[in-house]
């Protein structure tokens, strides 16, 4: 269970960290993918954070990663710039491939083609809507 002040520094991280990528992710993984901070989740000592990044646009999303990896200390410094009044320390920050959204939009569309082909049961079938 995570406390108030864990919850409190995952959120400030995550609303930076997104406007730092906004920033400079141009500079490092290019122009076409697009990362989106999903959730940052921080241990308990605060000294550690786990960054959970949705990445579209682009085939390779480990590459991407492995690009934000190699300019972690750009990252990091532009990260604490923002927020060197609110933290003492910024945990160390890794970096992981949040698929949530791939997997909804994966099993949506097996639902769509369900629907077109008419193999839902009658008494199965919802709205869109709902």
């Amino acid at each position: 269970m995570e406390s108030k002040r864990q919850r409190q520094v995952a959120e400030m991280i995550k609303r930076n960290f997104s406007i730092v990528l906004q920033q400079e992710g141009t500079y490092i993984y290019g122009s076409q993918p697009l990362v989106t901070v999903m959730d940052v989740q921080v241990s308990p000592d605060l000294s550690v954070g786990k960054a959970y990044l949705s990445i579209w646009n682009t085939d390779n999303k480990q590459a991407v990663i492995l690009q934000m990896n190699e300019e972690h200390a750009r990252l990091k410094s532009a990260l604490a710039h923002r927020l060197k009044r609110q933290l003492r320390r910024l945990p160390e920050l890794s970096y992981f491939i949040d698929e949530t959204l791939d997997e909804m939009n994966k099993v949506d569309g097996i639902f769509d083609r369900l629907y077109t082909e008419d193999q839902m049961p009658e008494g199965q079938q919802v709205s869109k809507d709902e």
